[in-house]
């Protein structure tokens, strides 16, 4: 060190032929051969949380823990560092620190003028002063000072320098810094300053106490202008350009920060990042959309009770977010829950959860895209689950039944492929969230009996595009992904396209637009709204709802969430749909009704799709070969074709047949479908026994009945269908005769606890037996 302190000294003698440059030099090798330049002062004072864009753009920053702005320090932008080196310290770049000259020039002003008016000191000279917490100004202070920057200069380089004091200058009231400051003064970056405004802000460290308040903007202004004269001077500001500067006015008052993303900058601050400038890979322009949409909506939804939104939108390929509104409200009077960072917190899923379902029974082979699953009503042990609407369709295709979010087929599925099963795929799809074991959720875990969150759901989705997208980049933790490439595929489409409740008809609108697979969910006690869509490019989440937790009744993802999320959509830039993993998928012949694997008896068939790696499920149930009359009027069978029909020969058909509980629902919306034709007059004995079926209490259920308020037993009400509209059933229980129903056959039950036989029978002789068990206190 003493030798590169030798070589600069003698360079800056022979440059500046200076005496007193030498000597200036001289001192400063001399103080570093006795002190170690790591004993140097550094900047300590608490910086702010800072969160910036993904292009350094301001998003939010909190007050230091000592009450100043003062924010992380970035690189000093060209017109700042010109105005504030030819305002303070036009010889800044041939000094070492202390300028000779500057100093026998001040002291001839001040012997003229009888009092200071100047005070010689270099830039690096008012970095050491700051950097010594700005000392009340004495002889032996103005020494040290001295003596410290020279050490400065031996230090840093000249740039360094520029961006020390930049970063810790005073700007006035609690702003420190440059960064600040521009933020405080002018409403944007450093980078953005016109040459007013560096100006400005180049001559307020020399007298902070000019801004604002009761500041003598006069003086101000006058020091700002002459600065703009110097560098016009100087040929750094041209003709023009100083016309124009000199015609901006003064900032009127300090700007708030930007408050983008409060959420987010909480979050950073939570996760101990005090005096960090985090640079996110949100999108200004997306989040300032988002923001605005959903302060909108929620100012909408607040007439109805439903205070708070939030909303996040991921960059499908990458997995970073774009855009993060934790919550709405911040600016009302009521800001109840509005602090809540929903993007993260646990809320029920509601529906959400059903695509990975339907997806892991793609995989497993026991459902096909277009297979028919049960939507009729179902209990199952003491839960009865009920779709959205009071209505069943009977049989629905799996895929319509996803799109349409009907909650009878999803718990049936859920029965099917196991709760602990269905578990375990999703903890490896991301939800992190669902930490407690099968047994506590039970069947509810599909329709929302767990707790996930705006952002691993979104996540989960979006993992669900890439896996679905030939095209799509692998990221890290994909590989866990339970879901394969063809189920994924298969999911998506069809939630792109299948039927939509007429509540969600809005869809049709976006769809012609572009393609979006989409998912809404709303919990148990219209608590929460979701919804979720997902393209190659954009994945977007919505939640609406009181962060509070209560609930409104006109709190429905169809009306709230949804439309939300189409809006979203709409102000991003448009993605073409992923490509078809043509090499994943097998093609399968399936029963044209049913969905099912084609069987011997099925009359129509049609190709489909399935995950290539998936087994074969089992072949269509419902089509069978059925016996009738020549004319088809009647079923019968060649026996029944005596005496006048002798030598009759039964007509055979391959008929889709589904049982009398569903068919009770499906055809009532589906005018194409055929019932069976009744037995043939007096040869209904010869039937095979599929005319009558108990649709509750399903077999080997566990039932609980409720005592009654006034302390008598409670009651359940059993339910069977018959294929025959007109025929009359007869119930008893457990050998007791209870009555008779004809049409609709529902009777009211009062069972003790314990086991229980109920056994139903048609005229004609049919009967079934359901046993099950009533579960006491």
């Amino acid at each position: 060190m003493a030798l590169r302190l030798a070589r600069c000294a003698a360079r800056f003698a022979v440059r500046r032929r200076n005496e007193c440059a030498a000597l200036a030099w001289s001192l400063a090798f001399a103080l570093c051969t006795f002190i170690p330049v790591a004993l140097l002062p550094t900047p300590s004072a608490p910086l702010s949380v800072a969160l910036y864009d993904r292009k350094g753009g301001l998003l939010g920053a909190r007050v230091a823990s000592d009450g100043q702005w003062r924010l992380p320090a970035r690189a000093v932008p060209d017109r700042f560092r010109a105005a504030l080196i030819e305002f303070e310290d036009r010889r800044f770049h041939v000094h070492p620190g202390v300028d000779p000259a500057a100093i026998a020039r001040a002291a001839r002003q001040n012997a003229r003028a009888g009092r200071v008016v100047s005070g010689g000191s270099t830039l690096t000279m008012q970095l050491a002063r700051v950097l010594l917490g700005n000392q009340a100004r004495t002889g032996a202070q103005k020494a040290i000072e001295t003596a410290l920057s020279l050490l400065l200069e031996v230090r840093y380089s000249k740039s360094d320098i520029v961006s020390l004091y930049a970063a810790n200058a005073p700007f006035g009231g609690n702003v420190v810094g440059l960064e600040a400051a521009a933020w405080r003064y002018f409403n944007r970056s450093p980078d953005d300053l016109t040459w007013a405004e560096a100006a400005t802000l180049a001559v307020l460290p020399n007298q902070p106490s000019l801004v604002h308040p009761g500041a003598d903007r006069a003086a101000l202004l006058a020091k700002r202008d002459r600065l703009l004269h110097m560098l016009s001077a100087r040929g750094i500001v041209d003709g023009r350009t100083l016309e124009l500067s000199l015609a901006e006015p003064l900032p009127l008052k300090p700007f708030p920060l930007p408050r983008l993303a409060p959420h987010l900058l909480d979050r950073l601050a939570a996760e101990g990042a005090s005096g960090v400038g985090r640079r996110a890979s949100v999108d200004r322009n997306f989040q300032v959309t988002l923001l605005s949409t959903l302060n909108r909506w929620s100012d909408r939804l607040e007439r109805s009770g439903i205070r708070n939104a939030a909303a996040i939108v991921l960059d499908t390929a990458t997995g970073e977010i774009l855009a993060y509104v934790g919550n709405t409200g911040l600016d009302r009077a009521d800001r109840r829950g509005s602090e809540v960072d929903v993007v993260t917190s646990r809320r029920s899923s509601g529906s959400v959860l059903k695509p990975f379902l339907y997806a892991a029974m793609l995989d497993s082979g026991l459902m096909l895209p277009d297979q028919l699953v049960l939507d009729v009503p179902t209990r199952i042990g003491s839960y009865k689950p009920e779709n959205n609407v009071p209505s069943y369709q009977g049989a629905v295709p799996a895929g319509e039944a996803l799109s349409r979010s009907l909650n009878v087929p999803a718990v049936r599925e859920l029965r099917d492929y196991g709760i602990a099963p269905f578990l375990g795929v999703l903890r490896r799809c991301g939800f992190s969230t669902l930490d407690r074991a099968a047994g506590e959720y039970g069947l509810p875990l599909i329709l929302g009996g767990g707790e996930v969150t705006l952002e691993e759901t979104a996540r989960a989705y979006a993992t669900m595009m890439r896996r679905a997208d030939p095209d799509a980049p692998t990221l890290a933790g994909d590989g866990a992904f339970p879901i394969s490439r063809a189920a994924a595929w298969l999911t998506l489409e069809a939630l792109v396209e299948g039927t939509r409740p007429e509540e969600e008809e809005l869809w049709k609108t976006y769809a012609s637009a572009q393609r979006i697979a989409w998912k809404t969910g709303t919990s148990y006690g219209n608590r929460d709204a979701w919804a979720f869509g997902a393209t190659p490019r954009f994945t977007v989440g919505v939640w609406v709802g009181n962060a509070t937790g209560e609930g409104r009744p006109e709190l429905k993802s169809a009306t709230t969430a949804a439309p939300i999320l189409f809006e979203v959509f709409a102000t991003l830039p448009r993605s073409a749909w992923c490509a078809t993993p043509e090499i994943e998928l097998a093609i399968v012949s399936v029963c044209a009704d049913s969905g099912y694997l084609a069987g011997p008896d099925c009359a129509r068939t049609k190709a489909a799709l399935k995950p290539r790696g998936a087994p074969l499920g089992l072949p269509c149930p419902y089509c069978r070969r059925v016996s009738l009359t020549p004319d088809g009027r009647f079923q019968a069978t060649a026996d029944d074709l005596v005496g006048p029909r002798s030598g009759d020969l039964p007509l055979v058909e391959r008929r889709f047949v589904l049982p009398p509980a569903v068919e009770r629902w499906y055809k009532k919306r589906n005018l194409s479908y055929r019932s069976l034709p009744p037995w043939l007059p007096g040869r209904e004995g010869t039937r095979m026994g599929n005319e009558l079926a108990i649709v509750f209490p399903e077999p080997g259920s566990r039932v609980f009945v409720p005592i009654e308020l006034d302390g008598t037993p409670g009651s359940l009400v059993a339910e069977a269908a018959h294929r025959d509209g007109n025929e009359t059933l007869y119930w008893d229980l457990d050998g007791d005769y209870l009555g008779e129903t004809r049409r609709y056959h529902q009777i009211e039950l009062r069972p003790a606890p314990g086991a229980h036989a109920l056994t139903v029978t048609d005229t004609r002789g049919e009967r079934a037996v359901r046993t099950f068990e009533v579960v006491g206190e």
